[in-house]
């Protein structure tokens, strides 16, 4: 099963997010992708963050486990703390080399904490518990999402 992390960012009341037109199809997702074999959750989620956003991370908490199903599996998602860096991709990723074809857009954004909870975030399950839990406290424990609806992508 495919093992991907995600990062939970905020700054400035906005949360770090991807936004993404994938062939007409417009949506906000967490930044962050697959774990590479030879990497431990941790050094997935720094890479991932670089090459998606630009930035350096600290202090990452794991605290939801989405199971997204048997085709995206299981994404560990962390609530980590900005560090530093301008937001952009990283020329050498794959979602730049992918944004050159110009049908299938990634773009990393600040997002607006008070719109979050009438975004188009995807999934919306993971939506809602991210506004639950910024307006509560995230959990001590990771809290276990499990995705029952067709994602669409």
């Amino acid at each position: 099963m495919r093992i991907s992390v995600r990062a939970i960012i905020i700054k400035d009341s906005q949360i770090l997010v991807m936004d993404r037109d994938k062939f007409g199809f417009k949506y906000l997702s967490l930044i962050g992708g697959g774990k590479e074999a030879n990497e431990t959750e941790i050094e997935a989620l720094h890479r991932e963050v670089w090459e998606e956003a630009s930035i350096k991370i600290a202090d990452p908490r794991l605290v939801i486990i989405e199971d997204a199903g048997d085709v995206y599996g299981i994404q560990y998602i962390y609530l980590c703390t900005y560090l530093s860096g301008e937001v952009h991709l990283d020329e050498n990723s794959d979602e730049a080399k992918i944004n050159q074809a110009g049908k299938n857009l990634y773009k990393p954004i600040w997002f607006p904490l008070k719109d979050l909870p009438t975004s188009n975030l995807l999934p919306i399950e993971l939506r809602d518990l991210l506004v639950e839990y910024i307006n509560s406290g995230f959990p001590d424990q990771p809290f276990n999402l499990k995705i029952n609806q067709d994602r669409r992508f």
